[in-house]
């Protein structure tokens, strides 16, 4: 691995070494987000990350997991003032979860009226077969200046890219993204101060095994090939949007360099 590294969509409670894994990310200075599929996880996550200043806990409640667990959207409000991230929540039309859509959307919708109220949420979003929906939920729920969306291995056209982008959306790309011809269309389609990076373990793998954090060098490595530009290049702007992203008020946000060069986040509640 070379360089500092951003891992904004990991489960890093679902390895069976998390607490490791938490350190393991904290030492090699990766800027990771550790969702939670849900809010009975977030004390622990919430309790692992709070000692370190690479990890940062999410709320979640998985739509995946709507259909049986939709109850435990009062366990996440009860949470929410604790969290500055929100996530794995969204929808999930696909086949095996499309019957559960309709609680999806009530639970979506509670999550973002929640984020809405409270302000400086960001929230890690997920749009399976369900773009547009997700992207008319956000701009009726969520108004501008109450918080950020970013939409993790975003499925979408390039028109619903297009869509989110002027709603001031987020991208969290993966290697899998990479790898179709509709993907790299869609990733190539985004600017470039909307992208930063995420590996999804562990449901997605590299040589047989699940990916970990410090695997995200490999999204860097092709993004910067297919784009034609130097990986230092891109590795900066990654940071800067992480600095755009994380940044409030309250702060004011700048890159620094370690002493090997290497960007590092600076004045920003990460």
């Amino acid at each position: 691995m070379t360089g500092r590294l951003i891992d904004l969509h990991c489960h890093l409670d679902l390895y069976p070494d998390f607490e490791r894994l938490v350190g393991d990310c904290d030492r090699l200075g990766i800027y990771t987000l550790a969702v939670t599929t849900t809010p009975v996880a977030w004390p622990r996550n919430r309790d692992l990350a709070a000692g370190t200043k690479h990890v940062r806990a999410g709320l979640g409640l998985h739509p995946q997991l709507v259909g049986e667990r939709w109850r435990e959207v009062d366990i996440w409000e009860r949470y929410l003032t604790e969290a500055k991230y929100v996530g794995e929540v969204g929808l999930d039309a696909g086949p095996r979860h499309y019957r559960s859509l309709e609680r999806q959307k009530d639970v979506f919708g509670r999550i973002l009226k929640g984020c809405a109220s409270e302000g400086g949420k960001i929230l890690s979003v997920h749009s399976v077969r369900a773009a547009t929906q997700v992207l008319d939920m956000v701009e009726e729920h969520l108004p501008p200046g109450r918080g950020k969306v970013v939409l993790h291995w975003f499925t979408g056209s390039t028109a619903e890219a297009a869509r989110a982008v002027k709603l001031g959306c987020y991208f969290s790309i993966n290697a899998e993204m990479l790898k179709s011809e509709r993907g790299m269309k869609t990733v190539m389609s985004l600017p470039g101060d909307r992208i930063l990076t995420e590996t999804d373990g562990p449901f997605t793998s590299v040589n047989g095994r699940p990916r970990r954090p410090s695997d995200v060098e490999d999204v860097v490595t092709a993004f910067a090939e297919a784009k034609r530009i130097v990986k230092k290049d891109f590795r900066d702007a990654l940071f800067a949007n992480l600095r755009n992203l994380a940044s409030d008020a309250r702060t004011v946000p700048s890159v620094e360099r370690d002493g090997a060069g290497e960007p590092v986040l600076a004045h920003t509640r990460f």
